[in-house]
């Protein structure tokens, strides 16, 4: 069994915040999720938008198969009305790829896409808050990861805001990428006393 496989990642089927629902992907996010992979706003630090022609093709072969299982992986919905907003991943970091803080090489990476008409009203910060103090309930303390183009200044203004560190920079598809480090932990939510 390799490392990765062998390392608990993020259990809880849901989790909900005031305004939000992460939960597992089904087949009515479809569309919100090809409008994610083919807007060139949403994309434009990720290599660009993908073919609309590809990724319909994909979730008509697969539907939300390929993410909907997967351990850590959540759509982002309004707790409302349940419409997708954006996606949100907590996986490990493969150790082929560059920017890691452990020799280990599998550390916790956060991932997260939020639709255009999304972006600005805190959506992300709630969003990526309630899963990460999910983690620290659940996972032992580790340090969790983003990574993103050093030219994502939006991105990164959320990392710090959250309280990611900046470690260092590094070439990865043509571009420079940021590597910022949280531990785990610091994310626990403060204990209530009465």
């Amino acid at each position: 069994m390799d490392l990765m496989n062998a390392l608990p990642t993020l259990s809880a089927a849901e989790i909900t915040t005031d305004r939000l629902r992460l939960r597992k992907a089904h087949d009515a996010d479809i569309d919100g999720l090809v409008e994610l992979q083919t807007d060139p706003q949403v994309r434009a630090h990720l290599g660009g938008p993908r073919p609309r022609s590809v990724v319909e093709q994909y979730f008509e072969a697969n539907g939300t198969s390929g993410i909907a299982g997967k351990p850590g992986t959540y759509v982002i919905a309004n707790r409302e009305s349940d419409r997708f907003i954006g996606t949100l991943v907590l996986d490990r970091r493969s150790a082929e790829l560059p920017g890691h803080v452990t020799e280990e090489s599998a550390e916790l990476e956060l991932t997260y896409l939020l639709q255009r008409g999304s972006w600005g009203a805190g959506l992300a910060f709630e969003a990526v808050t309630a899963l990460l103090r999910a983690a620290a309930r659940e996972l032992p303390d580790q340090p969790v990861l983003v990574v993103t183009q050093t030219a994502n200044e939006r991105s990164l203004q959320l990392a710090s805001r959250l309280g990611f560190q900046r470690r260092g920079t590094f070439e990865a598809y043509d571009a420079e990428q940021t590597l910022a480090v949280a531990d785990l932990h610091s994310f626990k939510a403060p204990v209530r006393r009465l």
